[in-house]
């Protein structure tokens, strides 16, 4: 398949596994008002990080409001529709939508005064508010996050019928639903707050990225400096994905983003094709992982666990660095392997040459970590950052934007804004049930009951909920729900709570390569022609970091950041790179030759014990893994003598 034809069907991948992006193209006056709704909701934003927030329901109400007036103009009822204009019953819905979040500041005191005694007119109000957004997040996000919330809402009802530590009294509808709507416990908590703050304009920055063309120009660059190396497209595609994480929250978009210029580059130098999917799903779904900009969830994380978005961004560094390692570490060795080589040098871009020209376009990037390094809240950090990145566009006349292109910047982050927006509502929905029955506390005693107490076994059985969750909820609701029921488990358990957290966040993120349903991997597969299961399961293969990593920083909390010296974190850093080589070289099967079994077996032992910190089984580990080293060595050498005779 030729690029153009690649790059062509692109968007339609992205369509057909990226719910998000299934949205209406409309035109003319109808397409003119949604991009002044997009652009009034950005400024909003915009004016309550330059000038403080408003009081919560005032601040969340309002970005509430535009998200689900938005998807009912942009989604329609099913996939399968016209997407060219918008049916009378939408305006409906939008109209309603924008009168039940309305709702909550036009009575804003008086709901206050009330304070519970709710009337009839309030007890409806809710009712609708909570059909509404259900019925926005299924659009935008698909059916398995709602099916959850109104399990939960059922739950919240039926709680004396429950067998078990699940049975609680009960609530009334009226209880429900006002709890859920009205309250800032449910809909209007905690995740739609983190949501209304710095998620949005972190997701407006990310799209003034895009504006300045610096995903394509990162792209570009990544190829320049590993093209021409051993499987350099591979490797090509590795280092832009994860540049590509500081751009797009999303695995999908990183996949179609990057992979439409770097799978064809893979299979034209010989890669399997469903190997060349697979590498672009593993490192796109590592891109939320990567610091400074992580996926959504993680700002999230700082309102779970009260730790600044820094120290959660600067723990995340080393095991985000020891994923791209092993996923870099299997695409050299595939590619000895099999004896490809790099692109031609004629073929590569000049890395010196792009640099030169547009070096600017890291500054923003350097923009946030500076401000985030020096003390910043995220928020400042992201206004901070758009301003700047609007700044370094004048520099040069290909990436300058004109008003039309700061406008447009602004819808972008607009839409993009959405499918976080209903997620964070819905999962509102299941965290105010889990606060009013005691549901949380339930759980994570059913789990530590359930495991015996014992660590392992308590960090197993979350590892599954969190993957069969994020085989079918988006990452930042499957964050939410595990980070109020399986983390206080693992606290109990004995795991830190930021590596608790953390935990849980991976398992959410690495569900996007993990079969049976791995929307990176199908997405690859769509630009590869691969077989979508086939490339899901060699996704899953170069992803093990990520299986592997969490169970280690969850045991040793030093590898983020946790109780740890400065020389502390560069030994734990060199020792655990060398041990990821150790793990890609057994799960490849090959270092300097190809692996016998008891070969990759002792690399993957050796290969473990040197991620885990501990100074004993450091010193093991390079001892099983410089033998095994220098045993292949000492063969090669043989058999290239014998050859020679």
């Amino acid at each position: 398949m030729a690029l153009p034809e690649v790059k062509a069907g692109a968007e339609g991948i992205l369509q057909k596994y990226d719910r998000e992006s299934a949205y209406r193209r409309l035109s003319g006056p109808l397409a003119g008002a949604v991009s002044i709704i997009c652009i009034i909701w950005s400024l909003f934003q915009l004016y309550t990080a330059a000038f403080g927030v408003f009081p919560p329901t005032l601040q969340r109400a309002p970005h509430l409001g535009f998200a689900l007036v938005l998807i009912y103009l942009l989604y329609p009822f099913k996939r399968g529709a016209r997407r060219d204009h918008i049916p009378l019953y939408d305006f409906l819905l939008a109209a309603l939508s924008a009168a039940v979040t309305s709702y909550h500041v036009v009575f804003y005191r008086a709901l206050i005064d009330r304070a519970g005694a709710y009337t009839p007119l309030d007890i409806a109000v809710s009712a609708l508010g909570v059909l509404l957004v259900l019925e926005a997040t299924r659009r935008v996000a698909g059916p398995v996050l709602v099916s959850l919330a109104a399990l939960f809402l059922l739950y919240g009802y039926f709680g004396p019928y429950m067998p078990g530590f699940l049975a609680h009294r009960g609530y009334s509808f009226s209880r429900i639903v006002t709890h859920s709507f009205l309250s800032t416990e449910g809909i209007l908590g905690v995740p739609i707050s983190v949501s209304s703050t710095f998620i949005f304009l972190f997701l407006v920055f990310a799209a003034y990225l895009r504006k300045t063309g610096i995903g394509d120009w990162l792209t570009k660059l990544a190829i320049g400096i590993a093209g021409g190396a051993t499987g350099g497209p591979a490797k090509a595609a590795v280092i832009a994905s994860a540049c590509q994480g500081t751009v797009s929250g999303s695995s999908v978009a990183n996949v179609v983003g990057t992979g439409s210029v770097t799978i064809p580059l893979m299979k034209h130098i010989g890669y399997r094709k469903e190997f060349a999917g697979a590498v672009e799903a593993a490192a796109s779904t590592g891109g939320q992982l990567m610091p400074p900009i992580m996926g959504a969830a993680a700002f999230i994380m700082t309102e779970f666990t009260g730790v600044s978005y820094a120290k959660i961004a600067a723990a995340a560094a080393i095991p985000a660095i020891l994923y791209f390692t092993g996923v870099f570490t299997m695409v050299h060795l595939e590619a000895k392997k099999a004896g490809l080589k790099g692109l031609p040098r004629e073929e590569l871009p000049s890395a010196g040459k792009l640099l030169k020209e547009k070096w600017y376009l890291l500054t923003p990037i350097a923009g946030i970590v500076f401000f985030l390094v020096t003390g910043r809240t995220a928020m400042l950090a992201a206004l901070y950052g758009i301003i700047l990145t609007v700044a370094v566009s004048f520099i040069s006349r290909d990436t300058r934007m004109s008003l039309r292109g700061i406008l447009q910047g602004l819808e972008e982050g607009a839409r993009s804004a959405l499918g976080v927006a209903a997620a964070c509502a819905t999962a509102g929905i299941l965290v105010g049930i889990i606060t009013l029955t005691g549901l949380g506390l339930k759980m994570a005693h059913g789990i530590v009951e359930l495991s015996g107490g014992n660590i392992y076994l308590t960090m197993l059985f979350t590892m599954i909920a969190s993957l069969i969750l994020g085989m079918g909820v988006p990452t930042t609701a499957n964050y939410i729900i595990q980070a109020t029921i399986a983390a206080p488990a693992l606290v109990a358990a004995g795991v830190k709570v930021l590596a608790a957290h953390l935990f849980v966040f991976y398992f959410g993120i690495i569900a996007d390569v993990t079969p049976p349903v791995a929307l990176a991997a199908f997405a690859a597969s769509g630009i590869a022609g691969s077989e979508p299961f086939r490339t899901g399961f060699e996704a899953s293969k170069l992803a093990f970091a990520a299986y592997l990593v969490p169970y280690i920083f969850a045991l040793s909390p030093s590898l983020v950041l946790i109780d740890v010296t400065p020389l502390e974190i560069i030994k734990a850093l060199v020792t655990s790179i060398i041990g990821m080589i150790g793990v890609g070289a057994a799960i490849a099967g090959y270092l300097v030759r190809r692996c016998s079994y008891w070969e990759r077996a002792v690399l993957f032992a050796g290969g473990v014990m040197l991620v885990d910190p501990g100074t004993l089984t450091d010193a093991i580990g390079i001892v099983v893994v410089s033998l095994v080293f220098l045993w292949q060595k000492v063969r090669a050498a043989k058999d290239a003598l014998a050859g020679k005779a």
